[in-house]
């Protein structure tokens, strides 16, 4: 008896780390998506075909823009904005439809957090798995653009990592006020949100077209804040913007996983 006691403590089973137990909903996600490659693919060509339709096209139609002091070419000036775009409409696809379903209809998260996984860990697990699903749209993107010629800076190396953090941002949020979902007709009001911010987050435009105070209401929106940040970066005309930007996200970011996380408290442990 006495040996078997050792034995037995050498086979107790540890407890999952917080990022452990994340990874294991990436895993999940990862081995779900196995078979569906394709949606992946059709997440990247949309923002390539506005690009080529409005940046290419229009821009026959259209000189150039100045921004920052800087005259960029039409489609450059439109595709870092396509760039944000991307990670954010990547962002709301998989935070809000997806996430609605697992939380729902199929009733995922009362299995998983059965387990030694925690709301914490669903939330971050969630949105890792949408960082990832982004950044591989925001990666072929730029990839893309590098090959028609729009980068000329090496500032565009930080553009990933500000897509990512447009994906975080967008990601968390958007998972926050899903969980105030009832039924798919909530969804009409992702859409009532996400065609403004598509159109009139200086995307396609400088945000010089706006004046007075319609202007601000612009730059306080957090599309816009993702498109300034890749715009300035894959320019090179780097501002205090920038930084304003990037803290800007990461708060936003911040606050969504801390709301996600009290609100699957709130519908799953109560």
């Amino acid at each position: 008896m006495s040996a078997a006691r050792p034995a037995a403590a050498r086979l107790r089973v540890l407890p999952l780390t917080s990022w452990q137990a994340t990874l294991l909903l990436v895993e999940r996600n990862a081995i779900t998506y196995r078979s569906e490659w394709k949606l992946f693919i059709t997440g990247f060509l949309e923002p390539v075909f506005y690009l080529l339709s409005i940046g290419i096209g229009v821009g026959q139609l259209i000189d150039t823009f100045e921004f920052n002091g800087q005259q960029v070419p039409y489609a450059e000036f439109v595709a870092p904005g396509m760039l944000a775009a991307s990670a954010f409409n990547g962002a709301l696809l998989d935070s809000c439809f997806n996430f609605f379903f697992k939380l729902k209809h199929q009733r995922l998260y009362d299995s998983v957090l059965a387990t030694p996984v925690g709301t914490g860990d669903v939330a971050r697990g969630e949105v890792v798995w949408g960082q990832l699903r982004g950044g591989s749209y925001s990666a072929a993107f730029l990839v893309v653009m590098l090959l028609l010629g729009y980068i000329h800076t090496w500032w565009a190396v930080l553009a990933l990592p500000a897509a990512l953090l447009i994906g975080f941002a967008f990601s968390a949020m958007a998972m926050a006020c899903t969980t105030w979902f009832t039924s798919w007709q909530d969804f009409e009001k992702v859409t009532l949100v996400q065609v403004p911010l598509f159109l009139f987050s200086a995307t396609f435009f400088p945000v010089t077209a706006f004046e007075g105070w319609l202007r601000w209401v612009v730059e306080c929106t957090p599309l816009y804040r993702g498109v300034v940040l890749c715009r300035e970066l894959t320019t090179g005309a780097v501002s205090v913007e920038s930084a304003i930007s990037v803290v800007y996200l990461l708060v936003m970011g911040t606050i969504g996983l801390v709301v996600v996380r009290r609100r699957l408290g709130t519908l799953l442990l109560t």
